[in-house]
């Protein structure tokens, strides 16, 4: 019979492998059922300034639920070891995104769910979780020098951030 998780360990060493080579210290936490009663996170990440736990989930394509049991455990964990918590999600063809657990949608029901567009919107993408690019807001841009001010606003097109006609607004 194949292992249901097999996919889901592969995403995992996926994304120990992509920290890895984006400097971090990483680890793969143990099989659950280990040491402790209490469930551990994923993966713990550090580059020596910022400490991560982090959760990991993939899917197809269908929402991702986590219960309220794993953000739980995920933030005790984090305040207790120093770390940020986070949940790292990846979907399908599309690259991972990070959420702090507060602020993924809670259900009703007191679980939490990531939706693949609100992954795009809104999550944090690997090249910005790991320090290699950033999100810059538009109040940050106006009080940088105008040549700044034209580069950051054109880095952010090559990026792909901000369309041509967005820019030439700008200008």
């Amino acid at each position: 019979m194949a292992n249901p998780n097999a996919k889901g360990d592969r995403r995992e060493r996926e994304l120990v492998t992509a920290l890895d080579e984006a400097g971090f210290a990483v680890m793969r936490a143990p099989a659950s059922g280990s040491a402790t009663e209490r469930e551990l996170p994923d993966v713990l990440a550090g580059d020596g300034e910022t400490f991560y736990a982090i959760e990991a989930k993939s899917s197809a394509g269908d929402p991702i639920y986590l219960s309220g049991e794993e953000i739980e455990a995920l933030v005790y964990f984090a305040r207790n070891f120093g770390a940020k918590p986070r949940v790292g999600v990846r979907f399908d063809r599309e690259e991972w995104y990070f959420f702090h657990p507060g602020d993924l949608y809670e259900t009703d029901g007191g679980n939490y769910r990531v939706k693949k567009e609100t992954a795009l919107a809104e999550g944090t993408d690997f090249a910005e979780f790991t320090g290699e690019s950033r999100k810059v807001t538009l109040e940050e841009i106006s009080v940088r020098s105008e040549a700044d001010n034209k580069r950051e606003i054109l880095e952010a097109v090559k990026r792909g951030d901000l369309s041509v006609d967005e820019a030439l607004e700008m200008f």
